[in-house]
Order: structure tokens, then sequence, then C-alpha cells
């Protein structure tokens, strides 16, 4: 192994001991990753490749890709828990290896922004900790890398290879997650004038006019043309109201969604710091910030200030705003300190800089240490009785390897802060093992309701359902869905007078004669199940 792999094969073992440790502490968590598991569920049970549905209706929020890779992960491996869990995780891992790859292709000769780019990238404690997630950000985050790669070759080249492999990663991305994927590359292609004509070796800036422009607007119609390649036979075998969602609501509607459902446009910039944790607290990170100035005429610098700025500007923009949709922009951070702190790799190492990172996580281990003992806290988490609060003695034990690598240097340091994020993602899931098995584990609701299914019971949801049962019990029929509109309660139990129906309370209704067949802790909350004559008797004791 080469001096120059060492970073990445060490980001890559940081990341199979926080997988490890996700996928041992962690049940599927309500209602995201169990609801696009049932999608999934759903697509594999009645073969619906071209429209995936969620308890049996068309399920227009997200496009099929993911669903697609969980159902060929089950024809190789057979249908398990697992392999859909590793999905999303596997496309953080292959990003760290293309951050690194596009750090080469920025910079040729700078080998030490190369080597720094991936432990900076999985050092990051939302990086780290969103990794062990199945959701559709981290594919995206993939597939932005990719096309941006294709649009340094192309700066770098000429021809249409670049922009080729850019159209191919757009239709991914499309694939994965809708018509987002434009606002992770479009404004990086759309500035090239700034960037491209700087990158060492790049086509001047005076040549790049028409020819780039054309390669974008190609790359553009080759992504839109994979992506409508399902799209269009979706929405024609969906339905109208499909269509419309498929076509129209992925893009516009979600665009009025999100004006209508008001965040502060400055949420972003406050969260940032909180987000990018250890790396706002390490002094290196500061210094390297005060070089970008210096290198404001280096195009590879400006390519990645416009790849994230320009992404937190419109996402900043629109008022409904989730910490993972500025996922795809992270690499560009870690790019960026690699660069900037590459200047530091053949200077002194400077001690006092793992003091900062050091001293945060060895409080943070603290933190989860006393943690059971604050008891004020104990009205508000009654959950603290359960935590596992002698995982944090590690994460202390992380903080002081940490000082011990003070003297080395710059690498070696991040990649020490580096294992002290994995350290503390894999501390996170430990202590919390007791608690998301008591509080967030849906398997034993669900099993009950399979074992109901398979006696031909009916069963009911009271409220908007949202799929958590069906992968986990293997459920084959649709959850009849109640509470919703005034008769439908009433018109089930009429249909099905032994049926069950599952309901959600604070508390269990104090009504005399009145017990649920069955009772589970969920979250702070109790989930019951009623036999059908119970709620005929008192049709309110499904209410919340």
């Amino acid at each position: 192994m080469t001096e120059q792999q060492r970073p990445l094969a060490l980001a890559g073992g940081l990341w199979l001991i926080v997988m490890a440790a996700a996928l041992f502490a962690r049940p599927p968590l309500p209602v995201d990753e169990t609801r696009y598991l049932a999608v999934a569920w759903d697509m594999w049970l009645d073969g619906h490749y071209l429209v995936p549905h969620l308890n049996g209706e068309p399920y227009s929020h997200k496009p099929p890709l993911l669903f697609w890779l969980i159902n060929l992960g089950w024809w190789a491996f057979g249908v398990n828990e697992w392999w859909p869990r590793l999905i999303a995780p596997l496309a953080g891992l292959a990003s760290l290896a293309l951050t690194a790859r596009l750090a080469r292709a920025l910079w040729p000769g700078a080998g030490a922004a190369e080597r720094l780019a991936p432990p900076l990238l999985f050092g990051g404690l939302y990086w780290a900790l969103f990794t062990t997630l199945t959701m559709f950000d981290m594919l995206l985050a993939l597939f932005a890398l990719m096309a941006l790669l294709g649009l340094v070759r192309a700066a770098r080249r000429g021809g249409f290879g670049g922009f080729a492999l850019a159209g191919l990663a757009i239709g991914l991305g499309a694939l994965a997650k809708g018509p987002a994927i434009l606002v992770h590359v479009l404004p990086v292609a759309m500035a090239a004038p700034w960037w491209a004509g700087r990158l060492d070796g790049a086509t001047a800036p005076a040549r790049l006019g028409g020819r780039w422009a054309l390669g974008t607007v190609a790359a553009v119609v080759i992504g839109a043309a994979i992506g409508l390649a399902w799209a269009v036979p979706a929405g024609i075998a969906g339905g109208p109201e499909y269509r419309n969602a498929v076509l129209w609501g992925q893009s516009a509607d979600r665009l009025v969604d999100s004006f209508a459902h008001a965040e502060p446009w400055w949420l972003y910039v406050v969260a940032l710091p909180v987000l990018l944790l250890p790396w706002t607290v390490w002094p290196t990170a500061w210094r390297a910030a005060r070089r970008l100035g210096a290198h404001c005429g280096d195009g590879s610098v400006r390519l990645c200030v416009v790849w994230f700025a320009a992404a937190l500007l419109i996402f900043s923009a629109i008022s409904g705003k989730q910490f993972h949709y500025l996922l795809p922009e992270l690499p560009a951070l870690a790019l960026l300190l690699a660069r900037l702190s590459a200047a530091e790799t053949e200077s002194p190492p400077r001690p006092g800089d793992a003091i900062p990172p050091a001293l945060l996580t060895v409080l943070a281990g603290a933190a989860v240490v006393a943690l059971p003992w604050v008891t004020a806290l104990e009205a508000e988490a009654p959950w603290l009785d359960d935590l596992a609060a002698g995982w944090g003695l590690a994460l202390i034990a992380a903080g002081l390897a940490v000082v011990a690598a003070r003297g080395r240097a710059v690498a070696t340091r991040a990649s020490m802060l580096a294992a002290a994020t994995a350290v503390a993602v894999v501390v996170l899931h430990l202590a919390m093992r007791p608690v998301l098995a008591t509080y967030y584990d849906l398997r034993p609701v669900a099993k009950r309701l399979a074992e109901w299914e398979s006696q031909g019971i009916a069963l009911a949801n009271f409220g908007k359902y949202h799929g958590q049962y069906h992968f986990l019990g293997r459920l084959k029929k649709p959850i009849a869905v109640v509470g919703v509109a005034a008769p439908d309660q009433r018109e089930f139990l009429t249909r099905h007078p032994s049926g069950r129906i599952v309901s959600y309370h604070q508390t269990l209704p104090e009504t005399a004669g009145a017990k649920p067949v069955a009772v589970f802790p969920f979250r702070s909350r109790l989930i019951a199940v009623w036999d059908a004559a119970t709620v005929i008797a008192n049709p309110t004791i499904t209410h919340r």
C-alpha cells in the first residue's frame, strides 16, 4: 500500500467499524428507514418495478433507484435486512474514494490534498453519522461527485467524454432523488468561465464559450433522458395522479411546498459549525480558512467554493430545510480544507492544535457517562435509565488519544480526529442500543401483526400509515387506514367485525372494561392494538 492510499484505507476501515456498530446496535428507524424498506418489500412481493408502491398504493415521493438496488441485492442474497441498510453507506464509502480521485484531478501535483481529503470528509461528525442511514442523500452525493469529475475532465482534456460522464451521473442522480441533482452540479458548470481556465492544463477561458455551453446542455439532456426513460413509462402506468406527481410534483410542487413551511434563511449557517465538528474547533482548519484569499486564483479552489456556496444559497432561500440537503456539498468543504491545510505538511507540528478537539471529545464522553445522574432530566427523558452510559469512557479515551498525537504531522492529526469521530458514532450507537431496542424497534409490533395476518385477521392503522410494519413483519397485505375521514373506522369495523386497529397514545384511555389486545412502548408514546368489539363499544378509544 502506497503512502497516498493509506489515508483512504484508514477512512474505509473507520467506515467498516462504524457500520458494524450501526447494524449491531440500531434497528431500522421509523418512519423514514422503515418506509423505504416497505416500498422495496412491496416491489419485491408484487413486482412493482416500474411504479413503486407503499401499502398497496403508488408511491411518488421518491424515484426508484434505491428500491431497485435493494431488490437487486435480495435477488442475489435472498431477502434480508442487512443488504438494504448497506446500500446508502456503500455509496458513502465510494464517495470517499471519489473525493480522493477528485482531489487528484483538481491538484495533480499536490499529493497532500489527496491524502487529507478522505479522513477530513469521513471525520466530519454529520457525514460519519449520516453514512449509517438508509436514505437517498449518500447516493446523491456519490453521483454529484461523479458529475463534477466529468466536468473537471471536460475542462482539462476537452472533448465530449467528460460531459458524457457528467450526463450519466445527472441521470443516476435523478433516479436517486429527482431533479435535486442539478442544484449540486449545474452552478459549477455554469461558473466554468470563472474556474476552468485556471486549472493547470485546462482549456483557456476564451475557448470555453460555445463548446462548454453545448457540452453542458448535452450533459443535462443525457441526464434528463435517463430520468425520463423511467418517469414517462412509469407515469403512463401509474395513472394521471401519479404521472403529475412524478413529472411535476418532484420539482415545481416540491419547491412551492418548501416555501410554505418557513424556516429562517440563516438556519444552515448556524447549524454548520455543529454539523462539521470536530473541524470547526481544530485550529489547523481555522488557519487553513485564513489562506483562502491567497488561493482565490486557483481554479480548483474556485470550483469548490462555487459548489458549496451555490447550494448553500439555494437551500437557504428555500424555506423548507433539512440538514441532509447539504450532504453532497460536504466533499467540497473537505477538498478545500485538504488543499488549504496541505501547506502545513512541511512545517513543524503545532502541539496545541490537538487540545480543543480533544477537550471537546473528552467532555462529550464525560457528558454521556454523567447523563443518567442528571436527575433534572428524568421527567423529560425517562429513557436515560436505559442508557448504556459506560460507553462514554471509550469517548474519553479517544479524546486522550488525540492529545497523544499532538506532536505528529497534520495528516496524522487529521486521521486521529477522524478516528475520534468514528468512536463518537460507535459510542452513540452502543450507548443508545438499549434505548433503541425498547422505544424505537418496531419489530415486536410487526411480528404480532404478521401472526394475526396469517390467521386471516384484518388489520387497520389509526391515522396516516408510513409502512413501518410491512417489511419488519414481512406483511403481505395492505393495512387499512382509518381515522382520516369520518366514516372510515366505522366502515372497517362493519366489514371486519373480528379485525384489529393499531392506535397511538400518550397514555392508554381509561375506559371501564376496555383493554387493548397488546401494548408496546414507542418513543414517548404507546402503541395499542384494539380488537373490533372493543372499538365498536368505544368508538373514540382509538383516538389520540
